[in-house]
């Protein structure tokens, strides 16, 4: 079998497009915002910068924990569309790589007024804060750098490191097993690192730590629920993409039944942890607790709290609970982008509530910039998912995908 994807001019005037506005919005935010001599408009400027990296970081690195999983449960289901993930998996450099440079100049570099304090992550200047110098031991900028180039430098090699051996398995001998038992042993290693750093300590520090006077222990669980309803609803709307162009021949609706599938049941495990975390610190009513949801619920950011309890839960549960409506391309290509947007305001009411307050707005600033991330995924994903067979051949479970029922 050879399955080759050749990008059409369209995608590629498209990513081309994106992009320039992206570069676009970031000029006329430095003329407009860096160029004032208002503490506000530089914040956003930042800030806006930090959410969309972060944000694409993580629903990128999604894609190397799934491959890792699969490869672990020895899962045949993910084959058809393998590659899909492999090259959102891919380039999670690129993302880390922007991500990084964004964060560091942010903690090493930004500060506001007279006193050049950081409006952002307030422990960086933490002036006589008896709390933030308590918790100095772990935000210090250290460590703050040390972990971030970690995480990025770990996901990034991961990311490659799975796709090359993937690739590696279609010249090996036929029924080789040599690469397959290294991934699969690989595969272990990645989820020891990403539960070291996405279920812990890169939530705390790239966002958490913005409101740093707060915390709660559930937070990196849903910040990864988050990521990764957001991260497969990525790696649909590139399987129903590819599928519309003729290729990836054995993907099937028992194949879209099951992201499907798992868009509606993270979609559900997001609000179980949106609800426990808010449960826990409404019960305790402990003012230290409150003040993170009092800003978001009862204050400027209201419209945004609802909206995302709406979008993230009630849409998916009524559009998605139906068996036939998880197995229709049309309908689970809309719930994946409705998806992508509530997660990404998801990211934004975490994070811009502490550097802006009530001086928050989603204008063409945040919507440029999350165009051009866009336009940067499309064009790396697609450069390369062209360099290869789209059909994983010599894959041992090649077989098991092709007769694959949901």
């Amino acid at each position: 079998m050879n399955d080759r994807f050749v990008i059409p001019g369209r995608l590629k005037n498209m990513s081309r497009a994106f992009i320039s506005i992206g570069v676009l919005t970031l000029i006329m935010g430095i003329i407009f915002f860096l160029t004032k001599n208002n503490n506000i408009d530089k914040t956003r400027f930042w800030a806006v910068l930090l959410q969309d990296s972060v944000f694409f970081t993580m629903i990128t690195a999604v894609s190397i924990f799934i491959q890792a999983a699969a490869n672990l449960a020895h899962g045949s289901w993910i084959v058809a569309y393998r590659r899909v993930p492999e090259a959102i998996g891919a380039n999670v450099w690129v993302f880390g790589t922007i991500a990084s440079v964004i964060l560091l100049i942010i903690v090493f570099v930004f500060r506001v007024g007279p006193e050049h304090v950081n409006p952002i992550y307030e422990w960086v200047t933490p002036g006589n804060d008896k709390i933030l110098n308590g918790k100095s031991a772990f935000l210090n900028q250290g460590m703050y750098l040390g972990f971030t180039l970690v995480t990025v430098a770990l996901w990034s090699y991961f990311g490659r490191k799975f796709r090359s051996m993937s690739i590696a398995q279609q010249s090996a001998p036929k029924n080789d097993t040599k690469i397959f038992w290294k991934v699969f042993r690989l595969s272990g290693l990645f989820l020891l690192v990403y539960a070291l750093t996405q279920m812990s300590t890169a939530p705390w520090l790239w966002i958490m730590s913005i409101q740093a006077h707060w915390y709660s222990t559930l937070f990196s669980w849903y910040t990864f629920a988050s990521s990764f309803v957001s991260g497969m609803s990525l790696i649909l709307l590139w399987v129903v993409y590819l599928k519309n162009q003729g290729n990836l021949e054995l993907v099937t609706k028992e194949h879209m039944h099951d992201l499907g599938k798992f868009m509606f049941a993270f979609s559900i495990f997001w609000t179980y942890l949106w609800f426990s975390q808010y449960m826990l610190i409404w019960y305790a009513n402990i003012p230290d607790e409150t003040v993170y949801f009092k800003l978001r619920q009862q204050g400027p950011y209201s419209i945004i709290f609802y909206s995302n309890f709406i979008i993230n839960f009630f849409m998916p549960i009524l559009i998605l609970m139906a068996r036939p409506s998880k197995r229709n391309y049309f309908t689970v290509t809309f719930m994946a982008m409705i998806i992508i947007f509530g997660h990404w305001l998801d990211f934004y009411q975490m994070i811009m509530p502490g550097p802006l307050g009530s001086d928050w707005q989603i204008g063409f600033y945040e919507i440029g910039i999350f165009i051009g991330f866009a336009g940067v995924l499309i064009y790396c994903v697609s450069k390369t998912l062209a360099k290869t067979n789209l059909i994983p051949e010599n894959n041992l479970f090649l077989k098991e995908t092709m007769i694959h029922i949901s």
